[in-house]
């Protein structure tokens, strides 16, 4: 599958006009899909032990998107194809007292991927130059200095954002920013389906439908995010949500086709190594 066409480039504000959420790609129905994901989690399978095996590069995944955008079921299936022992999720909710006494990315740097692993973000810092954008009592709950609160913080923010990304890159972790790009009406139907469901009610918020009342605000956010944060080092790319299907098969052809094109390999051993390895085959016919 062809990935380029979804990756944003740098400072492209149109973006999100370009890709229509309904899109399915190569993919003529959800069947054909899902056999392509079922093939790109066993190739995931085999990467992610090559990536914790030589323990050398780390991979963060963030998922962005507006509220039902599908960001649990992605992170649910797609990684279904990894082991558990190597991958991290968090998801970033309401800041703490704690981490309010904090810079915004320290949350997040206190939860970085290790060597070896797989870290997904449900959510991000990029929530501070979206929903804090979109709601300024949350920029004065962080306790700024007042001289620091002027109209560039936003554009300071995003080189904040990419200083941090390029630091993370030029150490061995390589990122990957997804924006489930889902349209306002399939939105509505799945929030009537978390109240219409009672399994699923637990999944609906009053405070769904005051962000909804705010659609067009979080557009114009998102399209000078991804403009403004989207680099070949940490690329983002808007991945059309309204099938889930075509969402997670399109992801994981992303995660895949990325580490891919890393160096990975399985560590060969050294010769004290192999002398250790066949000691201990030796051992073991012996019976011992």
């Amino acid at each position: 599958m062809r990935i380029e066409r979804f990756r944003v480039r740098s400072g492209d504000r149109t973006a999100l006009q370009r890709h229509d959420p309904d899109d399915t790609g190569p993919f003529g129905d959800k069947d054909e899909a899902r056999a392509h994901l079922q093939k790109g989690l066993a190739r995931l399978d085999t990467l992610q032990e090559r990536l914790y095996a030589q323990d050398r590069y780390a991979l963060l995944l963030i998922f962005q998107g507006m509220d039902a955008a599908g960001k649990d079921s992605a992170i649910r299936h797609v990684m279904s194809g990894v082991s558990p022992q190597g991958t991290d999720v968090h998801a970033f909710k309401q800041p703490s007292a704690e981490e309010l006494d904090h810079d915004y990315l320290w949350r997040a740097v206190n939860v970085l991927p290790g060597r070896g692993r797989i870290g997904i973000f449900n959510r991000s810092y990029y929530e501070e130059v979206l929903v804090v954008r979109i709601h300024p009592q949350l920029l004065e709950a962080q306790k700024l200095p007042r001289s620091l609160i002027t109209p560039r913080i936003w554009k300071e923010r995003f080189e904040d954002i990419n200083a941090f990304e390029r630091h993370l890159w030029r150490n061995g972790t390589i990122v990957r920013k997804f924006y489930l790009h889902v349209s306002k009406r399939e939105q509505e139907r799945r929030l009537l389906e978390r109240l219409d469901d009672p399994e699923k009610n637990w999944k609906f918020s009053t405070a769904d439908l005051v962000e909804r009342a705010r659609w067009t605000a979080y557009r114009d956010a998102y399209a000078d995010v991804l403009a403004a944060t989207s680099h070949d080092h940490a690329p983002w790319y808007v991945i059309p949500a309204d099938h889930k299907w075509f969402t997670h098969a399109l992801v994981a052809e992303i995660i895949v086709q990325t580490l891919e094109r890393l160096d990975l390999s399985l560590p060969e051993p050294d010769a004290e190594r192999r002398r250790d390895l066949a000691s201990a085959r030796r051992q073991l016919l012996r019976g011992k």
